[in-house]
């Protein structure tokens, strides 16, 4: 991931005042005429498109009546609590662990990792250590800006969160670290480590193996929660890679820590895909204990045609490759507009990600909540101000998440144009107030 930006305003002189003014209403101008449309545009999600979704319209019907798994059991019948063994198999190749370690279930991951913390908080991620017996307030480090679904999680299951900043590299360690050797009551750190949810930071292999020696600092029932929802969602053909935190956890005696989540949520069918967990054996035996009193085992028919249709990660990663031939486009449309209206005035900055779905853009400190107001009154919906930030807040009311990949292209055009109009024109009267 790398950054564009724009360079600082010059002194003013009133040559300059005359002309921010002249753009200003140049500016007012154009959304007025652009309200006149009377659009209805949706960029507040990063959900696949309906040309992405019908690349698997193949998928029923790949069973064709042979319901019986690798190790002949009945998939339309009871059975295995944590999946069927080919599903985990594949499982397993998409995190980089080991079949034994994981657990393939529904269609829904955050569902998943719901379920670990709040067990966690009741039981122990071991089953043994309860987080709210063990802390006067259990608390997770959340990097920033992150994902919004992380952290209405904790907040609704009453787990305090802290800001940590994100670098172009992944979390600022210094900071994890340090809060992680002054505050006991801290029991998860947050990870969306490969083009991670806004920014599409892909996490270096110094912060990897970092994060994977936290359990030698931490209190034994801390975990790191590691979201890798985009391992596969490339958009270049030289996509950067990602090192395996399980690995690194192993050698570093502290992989009990690591608790790893993915899907084939952005990858199949949004929502009709499988979802995942691994971790040791000390992680799974609890959660499985926990999962035995709800269900008596996931859709296996679903995972069997999911296994049949892809076969490997191969098979995935072909598949991914169609995706990115329809998202590509999508991303350059994005960055386009920004580069072409922003790239060389002082209205923000933004990410030029490799993968995953979404464009970080950081407007002026105290920018953001004007920018997708005036974006709203002229039809387009953006993620609201402040949802990348732990309780809403962003203390710099500066970043707005773009989410290119459920418009279609016409429908993305229109909406870029009336952003970074909207962005310019509250730069603009930024810069004439501080003038004034």
């Amino acid at each position: 991931m790398t950054e564009a930006s724009t360079p600082s305003t010059p002194a003013n002189t009133q040559a300059q005042s005359d002309a921010l003014r002249a753009r200003a209403d140049a500016l007012e101008t154009a959304l007025a005429r652009f309200r006149e449309e009377d659009l209805a545009l949706d960029l507040t999600r990063g959900k696949p498109s309906a040309a992405q979704l019908d690349l698997l319209n193949t998928l029923d019907g790949v069973l064709a009546g042979n319901f019986l798994c690798e190790n002949g059991s009945d998939a339309r019948n009871y059975g295995p609590l944590d999946g069927i063994p080919e599903m985990k198999r594949l499982c397993a190749s998409y995190l980089g662990i080991d079949p034994s370690e994981v657990l393939a279930d529904g269609n829904s991951s955050l569902q998943l990792m719901y379920q670990f913390v709040l067990w966690a908080l009741r039981f122990g991620p071991d089953g043994q250590h309860p987080w709210a017996d063990e802390c006067r307030q259990a608390k997770f480090l959340c990097p920033v800006p992150g994902y919004d679904r992380h952290f209405a999680l904790c907040e609704e299951l009453g787990i305090e969160m802290i800001p940590v900043p994100m670098t172009n590299s992944g979390p600022d360690m210094d900071v994890v670290e340090r809060h992680i050797e002054e505050d006991p009551d801290i029991r998860g750190l947050w990870c969306v480590p490969k083009y991670s949810n806004p920014t599409g930071v892909t996490y270096s292999d110094a912060v990897v193996s970092r994060i994977a020696a936290l359990g030698k600092r931490a209190a034994p029932t801390f975990r790191v929660l590691w979201d890798n929802a985009y391992a596969v969602h490339d958009l270049t053909d030289a996509p950067p890679s990602l090192a395996n935190v399980m690995d690194l956890a192993k050698a570093a005696g502290t992989a009990d820590t690591i608790i790893c989540f993915g899907s084939t949520s952005k990858i199949s069918l949004a929502g009709a895909g499988i979802a995942f967990m691994g971790a040791t054996a000390v992680n799974l035996d609890a959660y499985r204990d926990r999962l035995s009193l709800m269900t008596l085992g996931p859709d296996k028919v679903n995972q069997l045609r999911h296994v049949r249709y892809f076969k490997d990660m191969d098979g995935i990663r072909a598949h991914m490759r169609k995706h990115a031939d329809i998202l590509r486009p999508k991303f350059v449309c994005t960055l386009e507009h920004l580069d072409r209206a922003l790239g060389n005035r002082a209205a923000g900055t933004w990410s030029v990600p490799e993968g995953g779905y979404f464009v970080s853009f950081n407007g002026l400190p105290g920018t953001a909540r004007r920018i997708i107001a005036l974006a709203a009154e002229t039809g387009v919906a953006l993620t609201p101000a402040g949802a990348a930030f732990p309780y809403g807040y962003d203390p710099d009311d500066a970043h707005i998440r773009l989410a290119p990949t459920f418009a279609t292209l016409p429908e993305l055009d229109k909406a870029m144009q009336i952003f970074v109009t909207c962005a310019e024109l509250v730069a603009v009267r930024r810069q004439l107030g501080a003038n004034d």
